[in-house]
């Protein structure tokens, strides 16, 4: 029943800016034919005269359309609450354009979770030979967390807070997933562990298991 428009959107994008994704939205609008006409009386639309000088459609005003030709849109405004922990694993890489300014203070952080955007790092945060050797690094996982991410750009900005080791690797993985989700995977302090039995070997006593359900 609505007509939706949709247009790809790729890494080329991303890199590229978001000028000609706007001009491809508008050229699909231009190529509408609705008649406001005949069609439009039907639907109910007030206030729609046609004369010999306006005798075609009006596709660059959408108040001529009927309501269901139209694609609601919004913007965010406020972030209430921030659920997620702004922290991502990923890999780090050299920018593309190699005589911009950018290239000499920041590097390409690539997560893991593609709902997660790329991030700018700044190389003073990359291990010293990384742009001598990024090919050495290109399979080492890092924690990144964003810091910032401003409304006319395309990546976020944030800061590499340290290297895990190689991908593929079960230690690696395990403590990405675990500081993205915000679990605190540190050792327990002195103070916990004294709360435990300190007489090894331990066994439940009677009179525990008397009022206890065992799920054995």
């Amino acid at each position: 029943p609505d007509v939706i428009i949709e247009a790809q959107f790729d890494d080329n994008d991303a890199e590229h800016g978001q000028d000609h994704l706007q001009d491809t939205l508008t050229d699909d609008i231009k190529k509408l034919s609705l008649d406001t006409g005949e069609k439009g009386k039907a639907a109910g639309v007030a206030g729609v005269h046609r004369t010999k000088q306006d005798d075609g459609p009006k596709v660059n005003d959408p108040r001529l359309f009927p309501d269901e030709f139209l694609q609601r849109t919004a913007k965010v405004v406020y972030i209430l609450e921030k659920k997620h922990s702004r922290a991502a694993t990923g890999f780090i890489k050299l920018l593309a354009d190699r005589n911009s300014e950018l290239f000499k203070r920041c590097a390409m952080f690539s997560p893991v979770d593609h709902r997660v955007p790329r991030v700018y790092v700044p190389l003073a945060d990359c291990p010293p030979d990384f742009v001598t050797k990024p090919e050495a690094y290109a399979q080492m996982l890092f924690i990144c967390r964003i810091m910032d991410w401003k409304e006319d750009s395309n990546f976020a900005s944030g800061q590499l807070c340290k290297s895990l080791g190689q991908a593929g690797e079960i230690e690696p993985e395990s403590e990405g997933i675990l500081t993205e989700y915000g679990v605190d995977f540190s050792d327990f302090s002195p103070e916990v562990l004294e709360c435990l039995p300190q007489n090894l070997p331990w066994a439940i006593s009677p009179g525990e298991l008397a009022k206890r359900r065992d799920l054995r």
